[in-house]
């Protein structure tokens, strides 16, 4: 069984490299990792655990079809942290109905069936998320992906901190295609719209006068479009 914090959707990815692409989403409950920054509590706290929901792979794949109305689109895995829970009979599933599977985790959990992915997404943790990244671990994720699956690296900036450790994972791994968002600070649960618009200016300007041209700097769409509202 899978927990399941909420699947929702269709609606547009908001960040990465599938930005803007019809996306339904199944996130999972529970994460080995408690950011200071964390805008998906009700998927990570303990607090939050009678909310998540005990699911088989047929029992998702089920609420999947009937949110695309049956016509095949790109499902995102996240939570949390996907790679906690036993999804490659999801994976499989759905492969068999013509959908197509990514999935965000920060790299510390590597799973045999990241294999099975369209799309994986590494986010390490930068300074400012109060946690340390295991690069060993990390590289297992790489590995354990394999060549058949696309993986990309993802990674939140707030800081010249921050910055600093983009630059230095980009470095321990050339080969993956690198995207860049700014951080989304939170007053009383709404987003900082102005700061995080200033903070994206600020990013976009430092990567150019860098002469970094292989780092790709997005906006966080969704929250652009809906706040932190859950649910989209």
């Amino acid at each position: 069984m899978i927990r399941i914090s909420e699947i929702f959707g269709p609606t547009i990815q908001g960040e990465g490299a599938l930005i803007g692409q019809p996306t339904v989403f199944v996130r999972t409950g529970g994460c080995d990792y408690r950011c200071s920054w964390c805008d998906t509590l009700h998927a990570v706290d303990s607090e939050f655990r009678h909310e998540w929901k005990p699911m088989s792979a047929e029992d998702i794949m089920d609420k999947v079809e009937k949110l695309s109305n049956g016509k095949p689109l790109m499902v995102s895995l996240s939570g949390g942290n996907p790679a906690i829970q036993p999804l490659g009979d999801l994976i499989n599933l759905g492969h068999e109905k013509g959908y197509q599977f990514a999935l965000e985790t920060q790299g510390s959990i590597a799973k045999d069936w990241f294999a099975e992915l369209d799309t994986l997404t590494l986010s390490p943790k930068p300074p400012s998320s109060s946690h340390e990244t295991d690069w060993e671990v990390f590289d297992e994720c790489v590995k354990a992906a394999g060549s058949k699956t696309r993986t990309v690296m993802k990674i939140v900036i707030f800081d010249d901190a921050d910055y600093a450790y983009a630059q230095d994972a980009a470095a321990r791994h050339p080969d993956l295609p690198l995207y860049l968002q700014p951080g989304n600070h939170s007053v009383d649960g709404a987003p900082d719209m102005d700061g995080l618009n200033k903070r994206l200016l600020w990013l976009a300007e430092r990567v150019t006068n860098d002469n970094w041209h292989n780092a790709h700097v997005l906006p966080q769409l969704h929250v652009m479009l809906w706040g932190n509202q859950k649910g989209v």
